[in-house]
């Protein structure tokens, strides 16, 4: 079996052709979270990844080998919640109904993936019915997920480390009716 022990965040400092040749890792969220773990390559080798507790991997990240192999780690399609706006609603309160959706479902601390015109969870019929009562389209599909690694944690998908200043404030309101079902 070969061993992993270092892990190359999104490839950084590698050479793009280098990182596109070499073997891939296929694996779900459930794996990706796990410092440890054995998975077969693309080009069928056996390897055995010991990371760092605590480490999460990434769809993007590059793992490198005890041979000096590299292997590019792609997030594997798997059962997740779509969670969009209802198209119904006017577009100045689709954001906000995502981003209150968002809030709910962090006070769960569930595993939510934020792009910025849907969300993802892992499928859960109890949630999916809360989210629907709060007037969101919620669709079982098969997709990468990539939720966000949380605000003590990791960087969470597609976002590189740098900073933000935040000198302006918003209010938005939001006060109207629903004269539609969500089925």
């Amino acid at each position: 079996m070969l061993q992993v022990s270092k892990l190359i965040p999104q490839g950084q400092g590698l050479a793009r052709p280098l990182v596109q040749r070499a073997a891939q890792l296929v694996l779900d969220w459930d794996i990706r979270q796990k410092s440890r773990f054995d998975a077969t390559t693309t080009d069928e080798r056996h390897v055995g990844v010991f990371l760092p507790r605590g480490t999460v991997v990434r769809g993007g990240d590059v793992l490198l080998t005890q041979d000096g192999s590299l292997l590019r780690v792609v997030a594997a399609p798997q059962p997740v919640l779509r969670i969009t706006a209802c198209p119904d609603h006017p577009a100045q309160d689709q954001a906000f109904d995502l981003m209150r959706a968002a809030y709910h479902l962090g006070n769960r601390h569930v595993p939510i993936e934020l792009r910025p015109d849907h969300l993802k969870i892992e499928p859960d019929h109890v949630l999916a019915d809360m989210l629907r009562a709060m007037h969101l389209t919620v669709v079982e599909v098969r997709e990468p997920f990539e939720p966000e690694g949380g605000a003590y944690g990791a960087q969470g998908a597609g976002h590189a480390n740098h900073a933000h200043g935040h000198g302006h404030h918003h209010s938005h309101g939001h006060d109207h009716h629903h004269g539609h079902d969500h089925g």
